[in-house]
């Protein structure tokens, strides 16, 4: 088996792309030479790599193991590098992250901010995901870091605390369901809801814990974000499933009334999430110290 890392990269980005002529085209080869590498790889470990059809390209389950092992040493060469070279000088390195929305809303923008000013060889390709896309994606190596609720399974993934991230049930000031300190998500179904973008990782979830009930969301309007869903609450559009954090910005400001939800999903923590922290790049290593860093 002669490969180099030619070959693996190649063939990584043959995958991730879904064809030889783009794998070919980030790879800086002409697809001729592309293809013969590809054949040559093949060859020398007498089993096909790739499935090959009108649509492009899939992997065997040999190709499968190998661009995991790909993905592996692209990250430990990374790694090498930046130990090698002066500490966050000069390094140019993208970090894919994978999040749910109060990640991505709630508590990213500041520290990915003040991480990039101080990195400026430094990218974030960010992507929102229910936590449960994301443990899969990160199991499969498809990205370096995720963010996921801890009611996700993932004790086959290493884990740090990230935050405390609590939902809770906000509604109009005198809504029926605020004469308690708290209430059941079911409950919340008897009314309108105002909810996220159909397609956010949050909105996504509580879908299905409704379905879970047997019950469908009355989802009267949808907002880009909490602070919108928020203030069309405040004005009597209906009630929202949010985070305690985004809630809090607009105590006293708006009339409104929050309670906690009585369901164990509901009582999350952050978790940041990664196949081996050890393994990562430099530049990722650095921005997780900076997401785990107590607030």
């Amino acid at each position: 088996m002669h490969f180099d890392l030619i070959d693996l990269k190649l063939f990584q980005h043959t995958l991730e792309s879904g064809n030889i002529t783009e794998g070919a085209r980030r790879s800086h080869l002409s697809l001729p030479a592309a293809s013969a590498r590809i054949r040559a790889m093949e060859a020398s470990l007498g089993i096909p790599l790739l499935t090959r059809n009108r649509r492009g390209v899939q992997p065997t389950p040999a190709g499968q193991a190998l661009l995991q092992h790909a993905r592996l040493i692209a990250r430990q060469l990374e790694r090498l590098q930046y130990d090698l070279g002066q500490y966050a000088q000069g390094l140019q390195g993208q970090v894919r992250l994978l999040c749910n929305t109060a990640a991505l809303t709630e508590y990213l923008p500041e520290l990915l901010a003040s991480y990039l000013v101080e990195h400026p060889g430094g990218s974030v390709d960010i992507q929102e995901l229910p936590s449960l896309g994301i443990v899969q994606a990160i199991t499969q190596g498809m990205a370096d870091l995720g963010i996921i609720s801890s009611a996700a399974p993932c004790e086959h993934l290493q884990t740090r605390p990230f935050r405390d991230d609590p939902l809770v049930l906000v509604m109009p000031q005198g809504h029926p369901l605020d004469a308690h300190d708290e209430a059941s998500f079911n409950a919340s179904l008897d009314h309108g809801h105002v909810g996220l973008g159909a397609n956010s990782a949050l909105a996504l979830h509580l879908e299905e814990q409704a379905l879970r009930q047997g019950r469908r969301m009355q989802v009267r309007v949808r907002a880009e974000g909490f602070d919108g869903v928020i203030r069309m609450v405040s004005g009597g559009a209906g009630v929202a499933v949010v985070p305690l954090a985004s809630v809090r910005r607009w105590e006293g400001v708006l009339p409104l009334r929050w309670v906690a939800l009585r369901e164990d999903w509901a009582n999350r923590h952050l978790l940041l999430c990664s196949r081996d922290f050890s393994v990562l790049p430099g530049y990722a290593a650095v921005l997780v110290d900076r997401l785990a860093e107590p607030v």
